[in-house]
């Protein structure tokens, strides 16, 4: 993921964890804002299971190495969700319960080089994957793990800035084995790579995530990542904290990009909070209006959305720069601090470029290109791994 002028994303690349569709349909009765949100989190949902019928397939299949000898333990899940799995004696794995649309299959062991595949789940069949692992050997640089070192420590402090964010979550976030961190670079490129999956524990949110760190690099203007994380939810310690964790999942998600994806392909944009502004040329959309006093757009979800191949899919398709500004939050004071920013607060904007071209998205908000769009800085880059919640999260479907 390529993260431009300061900026980051958060893969977000980020589906349904429930199969039956009376339990989709099945939400608490609340009442007031509480309400509306909860009707909300029911309108992204429908188009999913209107399209799909039965939602659930299940992936399968074999991991073994080089020369066919079948790996047990190996961790086998979708990437930013909290559906895994591990391969039994004979290195096989069976991952029931598989919303359609799209997702990345990851294969990971230690001692082995993580394998993994992008697919677009159209229906609910069972689907064959096998993999085959390399065995690897990780050589440490020759910088020495300990307290104190203090270049490592600093590079360490400077990664947790980068990767997990600045954000009031971020706070409440920690990496559990940052042992299994080493840094370089030269000439002001920044890198980090693990020998090990980062644990990381986030208690705002009330996650333990399992992170596959592939690559990480930080330049002056720009930082990007690869990886792939897997979810697990914590035990709370008591209802107080389980509400809590709910309340700050839900926050996390409105807003979100996933979220308005979701609002572009139900074409409830504006009843969702969200507004769409482009800077580009008017001729380019069909219903563009010029905003008065200056030079952006107002868009419609049909300018930039339109009917993919399948009926399942639709393609993201913009020129140039877009704004989304969500208008049901505005910034906090912790973003306008990060940002440096002496001014009362606006709406939450967040900037996106298509560096790729036209991605394909799924009716559930996944991009097939995890890393197709671009956040060039604003309030997407601004949340990051603290400030993300598994792909298949909606609001109203606590655990």
């Amino acid at each position: 993921m390529i993260t431009p002028m300061n900026s980051a994303i958060t893969p977000k690349s980020y589906q349904v964890p429930a199969y039956d569709r009376k339990a989709l349909l099945h939400f608490p009765t609340p009442s007031g804002p509480t309400l509306l949100a909860t009707l909300l989190a029911a309108l992204l949902l429908l188009p999913a299971m209107q399209s799909s019928g039965q939602i659930a397939a299940t992936l399968t299949g074999t991991v073994t190495d080089t020369t066919g000898a079948p790996l047990a333990d190996v961790s086998v899940f979708i990437a930013s969700s909290t559906m895994g799995t591990v391969t039994s004696s004979d290195g096989t794995y069976i991952l029931p319960g598989v919303p359609l649309g799209t997702l990345r299959l990851v294969a990971s062991s230690i001692g082995y080089e993580s394998q993994n595949v992008d697919m677009f789940v159209r229906e609910a069949a069972v689907i064959e994957h096998n993999f085959v692992l390399q065995q690897t050997i990780y050589e440490l640089g020759e910088i020495t793990v300990s307290a104190d070192n203090k270049r490592w420590q600093r590079q360490l402090e400077r990664f947790t800035r980068i990767f997990i964010g600045e954000s009031p979550n971020a706070a409440e976030t920690t990496i559990l084995n940052s042992e299994v961190l080493d840094f370089s670079g030269r000439g002001g490129e920044f890198r980090a790579q693990a020998s090990e999956p980062l644990i990381i524990e986030n208690k705002a949110l009330g996650y333990r995530i399992t992170y596959y760190l592939n690559e990480f690099v930080a330049e002056p203007t720009s930082w990007r990542w690869d990886g792939e994380p897997l979810y697990e939810s914590l035990r709370p310690e008591s209802p107080e904290e389980a509400a809590r964790w709910n309340a700050k999942r839900d926050s996390t998600f409105y807003g979100s990009f996933r979220h308005f994806l979701l609002a572009a392909i139900n074409d409830k944009v504006e009843e969702h909070g969200f507004k769409i502004y482009s800077s580009g040329q008017r001729s380019r959309f069909s219903s563009g209006s010029i905003i008065p006093g200056g030079t952006r757009m107002a868009l419609q979800a049909s300018d930039i959305l339109r009917p993919g191949k399948a009926a399942d899919e639709r393609i993201l398709d913009f020129e140039g720069m877009l704004e989304i500004v969500y208008t049901r939050e505005v910034e906090s004071a912790a973003y306008l601090r990060h940002e440096k920013l002496r001014r009362r607060p606006k709406f939450q904007t967040s900037p996106i470029k298509l560096d790729r071209g036209p991605t394909i998205v799924d009716l559930k908000g996944d991009t097939l290109d995890p890393y197709g769009v671009t956040f060039y800085g604003g309030y997407f880059a601004y949340e990051r791994i603290a400030d993300d919640v598994p792909k298949e999260y909606r609001p109203g479907l606590h655990d």
